[in-house]
């Protein structure tokens, strides 16, 4: 794979994940209705990888994206995946129509700097401010218990309420690198699957996905038509 340039950018340059794919699509010069995606899925999660590395904040949306990329790619590894065909149509799709959408975007706005306005002084109009409605007292006593009623149910949200979105705890790539390596080892890992639990948190779903893929690149894991994961260079019986 092609080395990608230092990262000279921020996530904040981009409005999303798809941005950041397109920007790529258009640095390597490739067509939206040919994408090499093998190439943006290892570029994409490099920026994402770098970027962790330099313990600067990233967007949800963007790990969620290389959750997916990994995803796709470990479906990429098997022969004959129609799965894997299915998300990569699925993603050419989505990064077609929101190049669409930008062009259009573009043009629209083009046009507006182009417009003419014209403005004319606002009519002058004579307000009368007096009230001339009458209303019985027991409503306007209503109306004024009901705003104080409104006005004093708001409370300051407490600490405690966003100690679980603070206190998420952080998983390495790293860690979960050294977890896998020890699973095929002591024989407790045998299939993909049993990766993933339902308990596990984005986090360290993440970095599980950016792990297998680490170790399936540097040729230290390999993976079966039936899902299974073995060490390179051990057979299936050991």
């Amino acid at each position: 794979m092609e080395k990608i340039d230092a990262l000279t950018f921020h996530l904040e340059d981009f409005d999303g994940p798809l941005d950041l794919l397109l920007h790529l699509v258009s640095k390597n010069k490739m067509e939206l209705y040919n994408i090499e995606i093998t190439t943006l899925i290892d570029q994409y999660t490099d920026i994402i990888r770098t970027v962790q590395q330099h313990r600067l904040d990233v967007a949800s949306e963007f790990i969620e994206m290389a959750a997916r990329l990994v995803q796709m790619k470990s479906y990429l590894l098997l022969p004959r995946s129609e799965e894997a065909e299915r998300m990569k149509e699925e993603l050419t799709g989505e990064l077609i129509e929101y190049s669409l959408c930008k062009q259009i975007a573009a043009q629209l706005g083009k046009q507006a700097d182009t417009a003419g306005y014209t403005v004319r002084r606002p009519m002058e109009v004579e307000q009368d401010m007096t009230y001339t409605l009458h209303h019985p007292a027991y409503l306007l006593r209503d109306a004024l218990r009901t705003v104080m009623g409104k006005t004093s149910v708001r409370r300051q949200p407490s600490q405690q309420q966003f100690e679980p979105i603070v206190t998420a705890p952080f998983v390495s790539v790293g860690s979960r690198v050294v977890y896998v390596l020890r699973g095929l080892v002591t024989g407790k890992l045998h299939r993909l699957r049993e990766l993933f639990a339902k308990t596990n948190s984005r986090s360290q779903t993440v970095a599980t996905f950016l792990a297998v893929l680490e170790l399936i690149r540097a040729g230290r894991v390999q993976i079966r038509e039936d899902e299974s994961l073995t060490l390179a260079g051990r057979s299936k019986k050991e």
